[in-house]
């Protein structure tokens, strides 16, 4: 295992916004199998420490190449694209009064009359517009036009995270 490889070569996977999840898994497993650490539990302290030094080289890799928007800053960084999520915001008016109203809508969910038919609703528009933003990186990142797709990747943070407090309010009126 080489861990100075980017995610994309550890997996054998071509360097792109778009990925094949289902060889991404596939090749994950095999690692796995290949360098998890209970496999040198017998073997001397250095190659135990380097079995969980690779395992977990694997693992960052694997979760970033999962998510769309872990692998979006990732291509960015390796393009040189310095990226600061927690100081990065949009200035786009019309994506942030979207967002306005999409926090309104999961706010007032427990208040409609059928809130898991909002729920529903209000899921499908998040979707849609994480769809819209990840495709949109692609196009950037395609055209190597990396600024515009560093705007997208801010934009992406507030999908995510609409995303995941949905997902949330989910769980509580499920009662998961």
């Amino acid at each position: 295992m080489d861990i100075s490889k980017n995610y994309f070569e550890v997996f054998g996977l071509p360097v792109a916004f778009d990925v094949d999840q289902a060889q991404l898994v596939e090749r994950y497993r095999e690692l796995q199998r290949e360098i998890h650490p209970d496999r040198f539990a017998g073997a001397g302290d250095r190659e135990q420490r380097l079995a969980v030094q690779y395992a977990t080289y694997v693992n960052e890799a694997f979760e970033a190449l999962k998510s769309p928007l872990l692998r979006a800053e990732y291509l960015l960084k390796l393009q040189g694209v310095a990226l600061a999520p927690a100081n990065q915001t949009t200035s786009d008016a019309t994506f942030l009064m979207r967002q306005m109203e999409l926090r309104e809508e999961l706010s007032e969910v427990k208040d409609q009359p059928d809130p898991e038919a909002a729920l529903d609703a209000l899921s499908e528009h998040v979707a849609q517009a994480m769809t819209e933003l990840q495709n949109r990186f692609a196009d950037h990142y395609r055209a190597a036009d990396f600024e515009a797709g560093k705007q997208v990747v801010s934009k992406l943070h507030f999908i995510v995270k609409l995303a995941h407090e949905v997902e949330q309010l989910e769980a509580e009126i499920l009662d998961y």
